[in-house]
């Protein structure tokens, strides 16, 4: 079973923080294994108290569904979706910004932004995925 490494988490995270201060962005980027259980995340400068909570949200979403969180709004109201939110005490957010990551065709996490627009989130996130060499697909 592959693993997304502590390692392979903080040079995501190294890579969404650039990614975030050229964009000139205040953010905050959540790095979460596939059960959405948090691996590490930066709030910058300035950033809204918010925007951890939210960007570990968007991840735990796109992580559980493999897909990305910005994917899940149109069926955000259906019955096993709001379930599951409910299950997760509220912590599932389908809008737009975080991305799952794969390694080897096999899901190991997902990276979510908060705190810039909605593109703003979703490109931190990819910046990071794509600097470590990892997917965000199978």
């Amino acid at each position: 079973m592959a693993t997304l490494t502590m390692a392979e988490s903080e040079v995501i995270l190294a890579a969404a923080k650039a990614k975030v201060l050229e964009m000139g962005a205040k953010m905050s980027v959540s790095v979460v294994d596939p059960r959405g259980d948090l691996l590490g995340m930066f709030r910058t400068d300035g950033a809204s108290w918010r925007t951890p909570a939210i960007s570990r949200a968007k991840a735990l979403s796109s992580a559980c569904f493999e897909r990305p969180s910005g994917d899940l709004t149109e069926n955000a109201m259906a019955p096993v979706f709001r379930g599951l939110m409910a299950m997760e005490g509220g912590h599932m957010i389908p809008g737009q910004g975080a991305l799952p990551v794969f390694k080897n065709g096999e899901i190991v996490g997902a990276v979510g932004g908060s705190g810039g627009t909605a593109q703003q989130d979703e490109d931190a996130s990819k910046a990071g995925i794509d600097a470590v060499g990892l997917t965000t697909a199978p």
